[in-house]
């Protein structure tokens, strides 16, 4: 078994035990759209996600796919960003280290980066602090190297 079927085997139990802990249905649409988070790399948003749904032939609407989404957040299989702007964007989060954002404010690009002494600050801080952090968020708005290019 692949690293990639394994992980999704992974968050299909969890996501059948969240639902069944919830007394939720556990309908094919449901793991239909998990299969295809799970198939993705980077971020997305509803549109694209309920688009690809639609491609591939799945009879899932846009409400459907939203439900969803809130339900994969609220059981850590899937991270729910706000970039600016009105646009919700996601990404998958099991098994997947923690990351940071770079963000454009002209095209919109999402840069991912990791730095390890942001993670020693925060365990440093929740100490002195005597709060238990359970994950962070750090997004950083600017202009990307191409985008400083065109304006100069």
């Amino acid at each position: 078994m692949s690293t990639e079927e394994s992980t999704l085997e992974k968050v299909k139990k969890i996501f059948t035990a969240y639902l069944t802990n919830k007394s939720l249905r556990k309908t094919p649409e449901r793991f239909a759209i998990l299969e295809e988070i799970y198939s993705r790399t980077g971020h997305f948003d509803v549109e694209s996600l309920y688009i690809s749904m639609k491609n591939k032939n799945y009879r899932v609407s846009r409400a459907t796919v939203y439900n969803t989404l809130d339900l994969l957040v609220e059981c850590d299989l899937v991270s729910r960003h706000q970039f600016g702007g009105n646009l919700a964007h996601y990404e998958k989060s099991y098994g997947f280290k923690q990351h940071d954002h770079l963000i454009c404010t002209e095209c919109h690009k999402v840069i991912e980066f990791c730095d390890p002494r942001i993670q020693q600050i925060q365990n440093m801080v929740a100490e002195l602090m005597d709060f238990r952090a359970t994950h962070h968020s750090l997004n950083i708005y600017g202009v990307c190297k191409d985008c400083q290019k065109k304006y100069q």
